[in-house]
This record gives structure tokens, C-alpha cells and sequence, in this order.
């Protein structure tokens, strides 16, 4: 039986029957079914009513969604392949996610009433180039997919629609080289491995590849460079914080997911994704570009820059078509690199690759092969023929690893990883780990003069963090102060109990990629 008391609907549709009367009354009609009637044809009305069960309480629609969603069976992620554990700081979830001066916001193309937002999007792009040592950087793209097909598409339109051969110099992760290729195929562009040639558009990059493994490619970036195809970087941006820049690298364009600054996996999304690129390809990148300015009396100010590549100036001929673009996941990706600090991306990094080439060298040391010299977070080892025996019996203990193919498994360490972890791994295989080993990190490593901006060495303590985000949302009007004045898909109330669960461990804390047994919630 449904209780009466605080129905789902009657909290959640704002105008109430006086409201409805009086706007019926402005516009001269008698009732909402007349207004329908004249609204919508009746070629495509539907001539019944519809089969709904009886409306519940928010508390009742929270309960069954909780039953639902502890079928999800959340076991400890090492597959990687671009998800990854986080550790969502409690200041951030708190003050930025759960808040609806955060998450009720409209897009920022007003920027009067936007300018906390936009000063956040604008540390988001500064720590993009920062780590990427690309100048220019957009605030953001969907997912790390999605942007390695844009980074495809700028390469397309700076070649003007003449080159459409874009070249693969490693594995990437198998979603985005089919999300990639989807989007490519619309063009008429081929993406595949082989030989740079002078028609070759573009030359992606992976760093490191799905196997977390880095290889050499500095002959190859050489050959793309003489032939004019643009250097694309796909880049783990926290592993950016202990290597060098793909910049310095031969990148123009670099790209990848902020997940792991801080999102969790969510079983796949959403996640804002990053793009960072060369002067000569600004004009061509998409999504929105915050730009720093002064208003009439001085005083630091933010607007929307480059709205010539947008969709409502340039329509058809836009080389962006982003508009929300995971504004909020941006937002928290650069709230926890601003809490953090370089010191700290740098500490959560070493801790990760510290585990990983602890493992590889016990696992070497006991007679196992593991594949590729250098690495970041990620390690394969060829399993001897018992590959899925060991991922069941990591499975039995609350581990999921990756089964790759060849008999081989893939294990990758994030931030939640423990000493723990690790033992258990390396007994999965009948090895055990030094207490210490070399690094093998790619080329020079990183020194400590990035993200040097004050913003990014202010806000330690919870009470700088929390005033500091009440500070940038006292700057914005969202709907937790007055209706926004624009018309959108996105005007409309995100009500509470409509997002408390997205930060339930049973929905937040799910790999895209666990078995299916371990995600019948999701797939309810």
C-alpha cells in the first residue's frame, strides 16, 4: 500500500494546481488534457492510459532502488583498462558533489552568474597543461573514449578533410579504439597499426598502452613529425605527475580520462575527459575553453572563450558540440588535485607504481615472465597456463583481475590498493614481494616544478577547502537559490533523493568490467 505522506511526485513537479490554473488561464485554455490536445498531434498521441503501478514516497522509491542495487557485488578492481579505485576526499564529496549550488547548475555560458564555476573549469584547464605541457586546454570532454575520436577529428580538420589514415603505434584500451573507430568510420577515416606515411593524418599514442606497459616510440613520433600528422598522446594523467610531459614528448594533442583525480568508477561513467593541444590547433579543439579577464572595475573575471567553434554560432560548421560535457566531474577532478597539491598527486602516483614494480619483481623472482620493461600502475604476467584458475581464486578472496589473452593476467594498482592487496596477489602466483624496487618508469622523470599556481598550495586544511568551495558557489545561481534564466534539458530540478544513491558504494564503487554474476543490479 502506498503511504500518503510525501509522495514522490507531488515533491518533485514544481508548479502546484493553483500555478496550473493560473497559467492555464493565460494562455485561455480550460484544462492541461485541452492544452495537450492542441499541443501534440493526434497522429502520434498514445489513446490509452498508460500500465503504472501506484506512486511511491521517496522513501519507498530510495528502498526498492537499494534492494535492486544490492545485487551489485563489489569486490576490489585491479582490471584497469582505464577504471580505476579512488578515494573520494569527504570535504569534496561533501561540499562539491552532494551540494546542490554545485550539482543544480546550468551550463556556464552566462558567465554574470557563473564565475565559480568557471574559475573551477578554469583550474581544471590550467592543471591539464601543467601535467600534459600542452598550452591550451579545454573544460571537458565526455569520457577517454569519446575524446581520442575528437583528437581524431581535429587531426582530420587540420589536414582539411584530405588525409584520413590515422595510424596506431600501440593498444589501446579496447572501448576507446571501438568507440574511436565508430566515429571515424562516418568519415571515411581507417584507424589502424602501421608505417607512418606523407598521407598519414594522425599518429595516436598510447601512454602507457592497455597493458600498462611503455614502449619506445621516439623513431616513430620522428617519422609522424616529417610527415606532418599530428602527435596524439592517450595519457593516464596521474602517472603525468611522476613522467615527463607528452609536450616535451612530440605531442600536440594529448587526451584521457580525470577519473581517477577523485570520480569513482560508477560502473563505467560518467567522467569528464581531458584535451589539451598545440597553439596551431586551437581554433579546431572541441569543447568549452574558460578564459581569464577583468571586469569594468578591474577585478579578475571568467567567460567562455571561443564560442566561434560552437554550435550555436557556427551550427553545422562547428568544430565543438559539447555543451554540459561532465561540468561537475571536472569540477571535482580539479577539487582534488587543488587538495592534494602536486606533492600529493605525486604521493598517491608513487604509491601505485611502487606496488606495481614490487610485484613484477616478485613475481619475476619466482620464476614468472612478466611482460614489458617499463610501466606505471599495471602489471602482465604471462599466468603459465592459469590464468583463470588464479582470477577465480582472486575472485574467492574479493579480488577481480583481468584476463587477457595469451594466458596472460593483468593486475593494476590504484590509490585504495594496500600492502595487503599485494600479498595476497603474489601469493595467488606462489610469490613473494620486496620490501623495496627499482622504478621503471619511462625516460626522465618529472621534477617538482608543476602546478606551482597558488590555488594549488592554499587549500590543505578542510576548513580552507570547505570555504573555499562555498566561496566559488556564494559566486554562481544555481537552483538552490532562484529559477535559472535559461531554457534547457538541464533546467530542471536534480532532486536529492534522486542523487543520493549515486554516491552508494553498491552504484559508485562497481568496475564497468566486473563479470556479470558480480553487477545484476545494474542489469536489473
Amino acid at each position: 500500500m502506498t503511504s500518503p505522506i510525501s509522495p514522490f511526485s507531488a515533491r518533485h513537479i514544481g508548479p502546484s494546481a493553483i500555478d496550473q490554473r493560473a497559467m492555464l488561464a493565460a494562455i485561455g485554455l480550460p484544462s492541461i488534457e485541452t492544452l495537450i490536445s492542441q499541443a501534440v498531434p493526434k497522429s502520434i498521441r498514445l489513446n490509452r492510459a498508460l500500465d503504472l503501478p501506484a506512486q511511491a514516497s521517496e522513501a519507498e522509491a530510495l528502498a526498492e532502488l537499494s534492494g535492486i542495487m544490492s545485487r551489485n557485488k563489489v569486490l576490489k578492481s585491479f582490471l584497469g583498462q582505464g577504471y580505476h579505485g579512488t578515494l573520494v576526499p569527504p570535504v569534496i564529496q561533501r561540499n562539491l558533489f552532494e551540494n546542490p549550488a554545485w550539482y543544480t547548475a546550468y551550463t556556464p555560458y552566462q558567465a554574470e552568474i557563473s564565475q565559480g564555476r568557471l574559475e573551477m573549469l578554469f583550474h581544471f584547464q590550467t592543471l591539464v597543461t601543467e601535467l600534459t605541457g600542452l598550452p591550451i586546454a579545454s573544460a571537458s570532454l565526455l569520457d577517454e573514449a569519446t575524446a581520442v575520436a575528437e583528437a581524431v577529428g581535429i587531426a582530420y580538420r587540420h589536414h582539411r578533410e584530405k588525409r584520413s589514415r590515422v595510424v596506431l603505434a600501440g593498444a589501446l584500451h579496447p572501448q576507446v579504439l571501438d568507440v574511436a573507430r565508430t566515429r571515424a568510420e562516418t568519415l571515411g577515416i581507417s584507424i589502424e597499426e602501421g608505417a607512418v606515411e606523407a598521407e598519414t593524418a594522425a599518429l595516436i599514442v598510447p601512454w602507457p598502452d592497455t597493458f600498462g606497459v611503455y614502449h619506445d616510440h621516439a623513431e616513430t613520433i620522428r617519422q609522424a613529425k616529417e610527415a606532418d600528422a599530428i602527435v596524439i598522446f592517450v595519457a593516464d594523467p596521474l602517472a603525468l605527475t611522476l613522467t615527463e610531459p607528452p609536450a616535451a614528448l612530440g605531442a600536440e594533442i594529448a587526451v584521457g580520462s580525470m577519473q581517477r583525480f577523485g570520480v569513482p568508477m560508477g560502473f563505467g561513467g560518467p567522467h569528464a575527459a581531458y584535451c589539451a593541444v598545440s597553439d596551431r590547433l586551437t581554433r579546431l579543439m572541441p569543447g568549452r575553453l574558460v578564459g581569464q579577464s577583468v571586469d569594468t572595475k578591474g577585478r579578475p573575471a571568467y567567460r567562455l572563450a571561443l564560442q566561434t567553434r560552437e554550435q550555436h554560432i557556427r551550427r553545422e560548421k562547428a568544430t565543438s558540440n559539447i555543451c554540459t560535457a561532465q561540468a561537475l566531474l571536472a569540477n571535482m577532478a580539479a577539487a582534488y588535485a587543488i587538495w592534494h597539491g602536486p606533492e600529493g598527486l605525486q604521493a598517491v602516483a608513487s604509491h601505485a607504481h611502487s606496488l606495481a614494480d614490487r610485484l613484477a619483481e616478485g613475481l619475476k623472482t619466482g620464476g614468472l615472465e612478466v611482460i614489458g620493461r617499463r610501466r606505471f600502475d599495471t602489471v602482465l604476467v604471462d599466468a603459465n597456463g592459469k590464468a583463470a584458475s588464479v582470477a577465480a581464486k582472486a575472485e574467492e578472496k574479493g579480488l577481480f583481475l583481468r584476463v587477457v589473452e595469451g594466458g596472460r593476467i593483468g593486475i593494476t594498482f590504484d590509490e585504495t590498493s594496500t600492502e595487503a592487496d599485494l600479498e595476497m596477489i603474489a601469493s595467488l602466483f606462489g610469490a613473494t614481494v620486496p620490501a623495496k624496487a627499482e622504478s621503471t618508469l619511462p625516460g626522465k622523470q618529472r621534477d617538482k616544478s608543476f602546478m606551482t599556481q597558488p590555488v594549488f598550495h592554499e587549500n590543505r586544511s578542510e576548513t580552507e577547502m570547505m570555504r573555499f568551495l562555498r566561496r566559488l558557489s556564494d559566486k554562481d545561481l544555481a537552483l538552490d537559490r532562484a529559477m535559472i534564466p535559461l531554457g534547457s534539458c538541464t533546467m530542471k530540478l536534480n532532486a536529492a533523493a534522486e542523487m543520493m544513491p549515486v554516491s552508494w558504494p553498491s552504484v559508485a564503487n562497481l568496475h564497468p568490467f566486473a563479470p556479470e554474476a558480480h553487477t545484476k543490479g545494474y542489469r536489473a
